[in-house]
């Protein structure tokens, strides 16, 4: 049997590989701090768990659900303008999608043919890079570098790039490099997609997870960004309900019409329960958000400051719910490192260039353990050597 040669696109998935070891290590008595896997470790809110369960009573909603409910899109609507100060956004601008890694492959599919140019961030999460390939297109990166505290700097792609390329994803605050999106950058972002006639894609899994007094916002919310681009606003982080995989495309109705038809082929929409549970999410209150950002804030501090203790370079963290260290000593073999420091320490971080060329010499740690067992992890590596 030959399998399709889309398999080949892809490379061991690494969060399978660690996890695998984790549990070797786990059952022979080991103790591992799992720093890995971006899965947050509080509780959704009670009203959203019980419009879950109420909804979930109704036997009317086990049937195909076919589309989003109108109070679904105006609650998303309405979201945008409380929470982002976006106003006009209107039900053509909205879709639901079971996570932003679905719905990106929906639409980079719809914008794409077979041979097309995306630009693609480096590092960046690998559902950015991989549904491109998906789509037939051919990834162009840019940077993100210390240098321009890892934030887009797109003077540096190459005009003809820039003209070949059909859509530019951006996502700030920023997986893996940890760095907040400003105004300078989106008014960068806005006018290269003018010059170059091509579309935003914009990922703000993150802006509810922002430290240091400044305000997570949307892309959607500057001047001429709706013109050129969508966003996916995700409810994974801000409300801790990963599993249920409640994410929206948000933006420019033509892009988001693409996206829905495509979808329309292969799927038969969001399960009517979790359309309520995003419901009660988007127009409850957020008070529970702004607390857990205040303790991320907290593990942050408390992961950085003992890293730097034992010798390490303070890490770029500025938002998001990780933290981008590079690895002492200059070393540029970060899989090798994350192995050794597995074995030696039991603490389990990903390696950088699991996430791009670009993220070599650097590896990700998530904050996903309260302050006090972080301070602990930070210890075992110290006693490690490496």
């Amino acid at each position: 049997m030959e399998f399709s040669r889309r398999l080949d696109l892809f490379g061991d998935e690494v969060f399978a590989a660690l996890n695998a070891r984790r549990r070797e290590l786990e059952a022979s008595g080991r103790r591992v701090f799992d720093l890995s896997v971006g899965t947050p470790d509080f509780e959704p809110a009670p009203h959203v768990i019980e419009a879950l369960r109420a909804s979930a009573a109704v036997p009317a909603n086990w049937r195909y659900s076919l589309h989003d409910t109108d109070e679904l899109l105006d609650a998303v609507c309405a979201y945008y303008a409380d929470r982002y100060g976006v106003g006009g956004i209107t039900r053509d601008m909205v879709m639901s999608c079971r996570g932003t890694q679905e719905g990106l492959v929906h639409v980079c599919a719809a914008l794409s043919n077979p041979g097309d140019v995306a630009l693609v961030p480096d590092p960046c999460y690998p559902v950015f890079q991989n549904a491109t390939l998906l789509a037939g297109a051919r990834p162009a990166y840019y940077r993100l570098t210390a240098e321009h505290d890892f934030l887009p700097h797109l003077a540096d792609v190459p005009a003809d790039v820039a003209d070949a390329a059909k859509y530019l994803i951006v996502s700030l605050p920023a997986n893996p490099v940890g760095s907040v999106g400003t105004p300078e950058v989106y008014e960068e972002v806005i006018a290269f997609a003018r010059e170059h006639d091509l579309v935003v894609i914009h990922d703000n899994a993150y802006s509810d997870i922002v430290f240091d007094g400044e305000a997570g916002g949307s892309f959607l919310s500057y001047p001429g960004a709706l013109d050129v681009g969508v966003e996916f606003l995700s409810l994974s982080k801000s409300f801790n309900v990963t599993g249920a995989r409640l994410s929206f495309l948000v933006g420019r109705p033509d892009v988001v019409a693409a996206a829905r038809r495509l979808r329309s082929q292969i799927d038969f929409g969001m399960f009517y329960p979790e359309q309520d549970a995003a419901i009660a999410a988007l127009t409850g209150p957020r008070d529970q958000v702004e607390r857990q950002r205040l303790l991320y804030q907290e593990r942050r501090d408390a992961l950085c400051d003992a890293l730097v203790s034992i010798g390490w370079e303070r890490p770029n963290a500025h938002g998001s719910m990780f933290v981008w260290a590079r690895i002492p000593g200059g070393r540029m073999d970060s899989a090798q490192f994350t192995v050794e420091l597995l074995e030696r320490s039991g603490v389990i971080v990903t390696p950088g260039a699991s996430f791009g060329p670009s993220g070599e010499g650097y590896v990700r740690m998530a904050l996903v353990l309260p302050p006090d067992e972080l301070r602990e992890a930070v210890a075992a590596i110290g006693a490690a050597g490496l």
